[in-house]
């Protein structure tokens, strides 16, 4: 399953899919949740209603496919957060903390523990030291994540003016 980021929503929205001219983006995320292809956690919901537009009505609506965690996590949240903690990686205090409170963390820790796929816009950058990426913290745990590009056409998505 795949397991999508904050920016997947909020950087899709504001660009190239935008709710109000590519619809067809938004009824194909609706349908591979409901087919069981995709989904979030409650802590990327949060980030999202963090707005007021027309995201944040969109994702109220939809509060199944933003999953709560269920306990399994407590592992691969302490690899995670020892793994950010360590003096080998070299990251800012402040960027762990950072990091240790965000969404990214959990989504990343609930990838691990259930298997998932995490789909994100950030990219890997080893040599920050300021702020912990998403594919960082996912090799470090061997969870796999790719861009949504990939993803959509890994599942044949189409938006067509049929």
């Amino acid at each position: 399953m795949y397991l999508l980021d904050a920016n997947i929503f909020i950087q899709s929205n504001r660009a190239h899919y935008g709710l109000d001219f590519v619809p067809g983006f938004w009824d194909w995320l609706d349908r591979e949740h409901e087919a069981g292809v995709l989904c979030s956690i409650e802590k990327i919901a949060d980030e999202i209603n963090a707005g007021t537009d027309d995201l944040t009505k969109w994702a109220a609506g939809r509060k199944p496919m933003f999953l709560k965690m269920d306990g399994t996590e407590g592992p691969s949240l302490a690899a995670l957060s020892a793994w950010a903690n360590s003096g080998g990686v070299g990251y800012t205090p402040a960027a762990v903390a950072t990091f240790l409170a965000s969404g990214d963390y959990q989504l990343v820790a609930y990838a691990h523990s259930h298997g998932h796929t995490v789909v994100t816009y950030e990219t890997s950058a080893p040599e920050s030291r300021k702020r912990v990426k998403i594919p960082d913290a996912c090799a470090a745990l061997d969870v796999p994540w790719l861009d949504p590009f990939t993803m959509l056409r890994r599942e044949a998505a189409r938006f067509d003016l049929r």
